[in-house]
């Protein structure tokens, strides 16, 4: 698989830039969660978006099918591994 910009791939490239590119983990204070809880945690609010943004029928499904190709692991992990360093704009 090609990678993206240093992401996994175009999905994940893409919600970090459009959704979290000025997140802060103090902010939504998650500075607590685990890597794999951030994951889950930020999955979730993504869709959470989604579903109050995009009405029902094609552009939600299109759009929750292109979170399937998302890497959520890696995502957490930058969001805290860039924490960590203190920089703090995932």
């Amino acid at each position: 698989m090609t990678r993206h910009n240093g992401f996994a791939n175009y999905a994940t490239w893409r919600v970090k830039v459009d959704v979290f590119k000025d997140f802060d983990l103090d902010d939504w204070c998650l500075d607590m969660l685990d890597t794999t809880e951030l994951a889950g945690w930020m999955r979730d609010h993504v869709r959470e978006i989604i579903e109050e943004d995009a009405g029902e029928g094609f552009a939600r499904v299109y759009a929750m099918l292109f979170l399937a190709d998302v890497d959520w692991a890696e995502l957490a992990q930058t969001a805290r591994d860039e924490y960590l360093q203190g920089d703090l704009e995932v």
